[in-house]
């Protein structure tokens, strides 16, 4: 199975839907063929970044820019738990048993996204959640994968040697 390449030229939503999709795909191809221990490394101490960490992250933002926002009217409740100042860090705080259920988590929020974008007939639809546009909300996740994709590449080459999009 390829890669998904990037968008074409086209109208609007039809971009926007295929960079998050060119997105969220590099970020798969930067985990995919790799074990546990190597999906859980930190590559770079101090940091706490790891590639199961990015996983956790941009699943708990498909949940707040994508699910959350674009839904009906309802509290926002994270995948991970509450973030509180000082407190634990839910998405980075990762340990080899989390594998499964983290990517598991990350495919069932990018389909509950998908599933609402759908259900938006424009751009500038509203979301019941963040009281944004569908464009706003796409625009962000998009920026949240791209600004992240950028240090899932740095980790995988650290791992492995393996670089590019």
């Amino acid at each position: 199975m390829g890669r998904v390449t990037q968008p074409a030229d086209g109208d609007e939503r039809s971009i926007l839907l295929g960079w998050l999709a060119f997105q969220r795909d590099a970020l798969a191809a930067k985990c995919a063929g790799l074990d546990a221990e190597q999906l859980v490394r930190r590559a770079v101490p101090p940091s706490r970044l790891s590639l199961l960490g990015l996983v956790r992250h941009l699943t708990e933002m498909e949940r707040a820019y994508g699910a959350w926002a674009l839904g009906p009217r309802i509290e926002l409740e994270y995948v991970w738990g509450e973030y509180a100042d000082n407190g634990r860090e839910w998405d980075f705080d990762v340990d080899t048993s989390m594998v499964q259920d983290s990517m598991a988590a990350w495919e069932r929020e990018r389909r509950a996204t998908d599933d609402l974008i759908s259900q938006h007939p424009t751009l500038d639809s509203i979301g019941g959640g963040s009281g944004m546009s569908v464009r706003w909300n796409l625009q962000k996740l998009i920026g949240e994968y791209a600004r992240h994709n950028g240090h899932a590449d740095l980790i995988r080459e650290s791992i492995d040697g393996q670089t590019g999009e």
